[in-house]
């Protein structure tokens, strides 16, 4: 696939495409909006990730916003007051202001660009429902810290109040290969989503499925201390809910091992997920790899050479997530 990809581009164009697009018409109506505008790419939904909440604001007790951010909002009052958290719950204790949450599930889209495993960009699309959660100073109580009072862990005492209908929001847009080449830029030796990768590429699986059909990347920024943005990846299994249950005792060989790995790869869809699946969801104890290499050693060999020198040389050199 030899056209250009843009990914400044295209996350403007997929944003836009986001504010356009209702939740309630579903991902039907996203993947028809991602291949008018990037035509060239088969986009195809392959996650779905909930379970997950950001801070939002403050609203008053109609409802109405006091502020769009929790943070500066207490950050703003404890400057008016002398960073006296004391002073600020009783200047607001009779207000009945509501912190809100933004409650999200992400969607993982994903479109071939080459031949390689990493070949592929990566679009993630946020659905995201603010509700109104925890009460502030409820009682004219003061919390221990700033934290307890924006992120208690005590959570919402009453059931979360919608605020809005859902909404979809582009999270970001990835050239995973550009992004994997840029933390090879970073560090010389490879990390162990290289080794990942290109363990993939050696094994069966490769012959057998693309990548991203199974496995997105989850992609990390940060700054360190010298102001230098540091690049890290985590594969995540694309399985929505958990991974089959590995059919095995504790201490298998021979047959039954043999017969619990191939079940395990039936299930998950290509040969040799028991090995990813161990090093990422640790549905596969660790001890797996080992009891294998026994079992070649002892000529009773049930994966390819290929295969075997994959979970061998990991053996050598483990690595995991």
């Amino acid at each position: 696939m030899n056209h250009p990809l843009d990914t400044v581009d295209l996350s403007q164009r997929f944003a836009e495409a986001c504010a356009r697009v209702p939740v309630a018409q579903g991902p039907a109506a996203l993947a028809k909006e991602l291949a008018r505008i990037a035509p060239h790419y088969a986009f195809r939904e392959v996650l779905a990730r909930g379970g997950w909440y950001r801070l939002g604001g403050v609203i008053d007790n109609q409802g109405r916003h006091v502020a769009d951010d929790i943070e500066r909002w207490v950050a703003d009052e404890l400057a008016r007051h002398d960073d006296d958290l004391a002073a600020v719950a009783a200047a607001h204790a009779e207000k009945r202001l509501r912190a809100t949450r933004l409650i999200g599930k992400t969607h993982y889209w994903v479109a071939r660009t080459g031949s390689g495993a990493a070949d592929f960009v990566q679009v993630e699309i946020e659905e995201l429902q603010e509700v109104a959660y925890h009460t502030l100073f409820a009682d004219g109580e003061v919390p221990a810290s700033t934290e307890e009072l924006v992120d208690p862990r005590a959570g919402c005492t009453g059931h979360p109040m919608a605020l809005g209908m859902p909404f979809y929001q582009l999270r970001r847009v990835t050239a995973i290969a550009d992004h994997l080449a840029a933390m090879r830029a970073q560090k010389p030796e490879p990390q162990p989503i290289h080794r990942f990768i290109t363990d993939w590429e050696r094994s069966s699986a490769a012959h057998a499925s693309d990548f991203s059909n199974h496995w997105v990347i989850a992609v990390r920024e940060h700054l360190d201390r010298y102001r230098q943005t540091i690049k890290s990846a985590i594969p995540v299994a694309a399985i929505n809910g958990a991974p089959p249950r590995f059919e095995s005792s504790y201490g298998a060989r021979g047959l039954s091992l043999a017969s619990a790995l191939q079940q395990f790869d039936k299930q998950i869809g290509y040969p040799m997920a028991w090995f990813f699946h161990l090093l990422t969801t640790k549905a596969v104890p660790h001890a797996v790899a080992t009891a294998v290499v026994e079992d070649m050693k002892e000529d009773f060999c049930y994966l390819p050479d290929r295969d075997m020198q994959v979970v061998r040389g990991w053996l050598h050199n483990p690595y995991n997530f």
